[in-house]
């Protein structure tokens, strides 16, 4: 249902939305500013789903305590000074287990405030903190919060973590998204229910909610969301009173409505794919800045491994083999994203190169189906030994051009050895909201996972992170992937601090993800930012802290 802080204004709105769909939201001026992006948020509470949507439109309004900026460099956001062993604002300890534990002090900016003016203080910290590590609460990544044991209150302001281990990255709190404790307590009162109250949804316009350089003035779901300047923002003014995030799903009508004038930019983040950027930029490169961005962004396809056919090793190398996904690469884009072998990029610094990739090989792929008991070909599809066909349902966001594209490309090069592919595609919201965060999905399901630099995929590969209704659908291991060595290699890899002892233990996490394959690994992405002559100030990242992060900054 619409929100609009006027009832009449959120029927004009919708009303604006379906009669003029193109007509021209604003000019380009330091008063408004709109962006095109291709999905719309699931919910809005920052710790509740993940999804890039939220997480850019959030960053305009919210500030982290720490982040990566465009140079991959660990910095304050909400804190004063990034805490470090040795400017002695953390310190080993031992915890009150006797294991080597540290302690971590931040200090919130002294003029931080929600947008209703309340001061952020170190309430807001623990009572963060205890929803987060509630088991009910469905809070993803609750990994971090649970390892924090005690939060002492030096002062309103400064507070020290006390964390029950010593971690490479031991002063990255990018995660701890902090809540209003004034407004979501009362929320908090029914955990189970919980993540279906929150003031995030229930009362998505509260400038309570926010502490970033804008607040949300309006939301017409599914369609776009207006962000306003926060008077109460204590950082850098920004330079546009008004900002409008419109959803056009379908990647050819994005591209469409910003050559009619109706949208100012594409976001890189949620935009056009690289194939149709290259070809915007032959046509359009007069008219529009393109900025491309390679980056840590991993597009793949789960396997839900808890289904029987999947469940055999074989048969997912199978599927690995049988695709060329060089060719693909070369043909859609032109050779500017990169084939994956694996989970870890090769700009990543524990990126190792000297594994054996799984290539494509048809006969091969055919030898390890028959191996797996599909060994009867009958028009045209693979059967076992009961006449049960080889068949796969295959997912993903419904209106992305490009994962479409490769989606039937996949289905074609499969169909040649024998694997019926059906392709059932969902709006991204239902995708990422409930079919993979709930594990409904029943075979493969196609989209991207972007990370920071040397990101411990925990969550994601972890066996106790498997979303399931006992965990209130907690975690992201949306595979279901359950591998012994793997989480210890998880463990070990978080508290090993000498780097080269962690590259070789990220090498052999790296080898046994090729060899078990819960995903199937595609290509490694590049964006492309289609921004307006004369806007300064945008700079990608290349990780999962997107641009929207310094938007005080953009201007033209």
């Amino acid at each position: 249902m619409p929100l609009c802080r006027s009832k009449i204004c959120a029927v004009i709105i919708t009303l604006c939305l379906y009669f003029f769909p193109g007509y021209p939201v604003n000019a380009s001026s330091n008063d408004s500013l709109t962006i095109g992006i291709t999905q719309f948020p699931f919910t809005f509470h920052p710790t509740i789903n993940s999804m890039m949507a939220k997480s850019y439109i959030l960053a305009m309004t919210r500030r982290p305590f720490t982040v990566y900026d465009k140079d991959w460099n660990l910095i304050c956001m909400l804190c004063t000074k990034l805490p470090t062993i040795e400017n002695g604002l953390a310190r080993r300890e031992r915890t009150p287990a006797g294991g080597n534990g540290i302690a971590v002090t931040y200090t919130i900016h002294p003029d931080a405030t929600w947008g209703d003016g309340i001061p952020i203080t170190v309430r807001d910290v623990i009572f963060s903190w205890n929803v987060a590590k509630h088991p009910k609460s469905g809070i993803g990544g609750t990994e971090m919060f649970r390892r924090i044991y005690k939060i002492d209150t030096i002062d309103d302001k400064t507070f020290t973590l006390h964390v029950d281990r010593v971690t490479f990255d031991y002063n990255d709190i990018g995660g701890f998204n902090l809540l209003p404790e004034h407004l979501e307590r009362s929320k908090f009162s029914d955990p189970d229910n919980y993540r279906n109250k929150t003031t995030y949804d229930t009362d998505t316009l509260n400038e309570g909610l926010y502490n970033g350089p804008y607040v949300i003035d309006q939301v017409v779901t599914g369609s776009q969301v207006v962000l306003v300047k926060n008077p109460l923002w204590w950082g850098t003014p920004p330079s546009f009173k008004r900002i409008v995030v419109r959803v056009i799903e379908n990647t050819a009508a994005l591209e469409a409505n910003i050559l009619s004038g109706s949208i100012d930019m594409i976001a890189g983040e949620l935009g056009l794919s690289l194939d149709q950027a290259l070809s915007f930029e032959r046509r359009n490169k007069q008219r529009f800045n393109i900025v491309f961005k390679s980056g840590l962004i991993y597009e793949h396809i789960d396997l839900n491994l808890d289904n029987p056919i999947l469940a055999d090793r074989r048969l997912r190398r199978a599927l690995v083999h049988a695709i060329d996904r060089k060719a693909i690469s070369q043909q859609l884009f032109a050779g500017r994203q990169p084939v994956a072998h694996g989970n870890v990029n090769p700009l990543d610094t524990m990126y190792a190169s000297d594994i054996a990739p799984l290539v494509y090989d048809p006969k091969l792929a055919a030898r390890l189906l028959a191996d797996a008991g599909w060994a009867t070909l009958k028009q045209g599809v693979r059967r076992n030994a009961k006449g049960e066909k080889l068949t796969l349902e295959f997912m993903t966001t419904a209106g992305n051009k490009s994962r479409e594209l490769v989606q039937q490309i996949l289905q074609s090069q499969w169909r040649k050895i024998g694997i019926n592919v059906r392709i059932i595609n969902q709006p991204a919201r239902v995708f990422f909201g409930e079919t993979l965060s709930e594990r409904k999905y029943t075979g493969l399901g196609m989209y991207a996972w972007i990370s920071s630099p040397e990101n411990v995929p925990r969550t994601s590969l972890h066996s106790a992170h498997i979303p399931s209704e006992e965990n209130n659908w907690s975690g992201q291991n949306y595979p279901g992937f359950r591998n012994d060595e793997i989480d210890t290699l998880i463990d070990t890899i978080e508290v090993e601090l000498d780097v080269e002892k962690r590259r070789s233990l990220w090498r052999r996490l790296q080898e046994i993800y090729i060899s078990e394959i819960p995903v199937i690994p595609l290509f490694f992405r590049a964006n492309a930012f289609i921004l307006p002559k004369g806007l300064r100030g945008v700079e990608p990242t290349g990780h999962q802290f997107s641009s929207t992060l310094w938007v005080e900054n953009w201007t033209y």
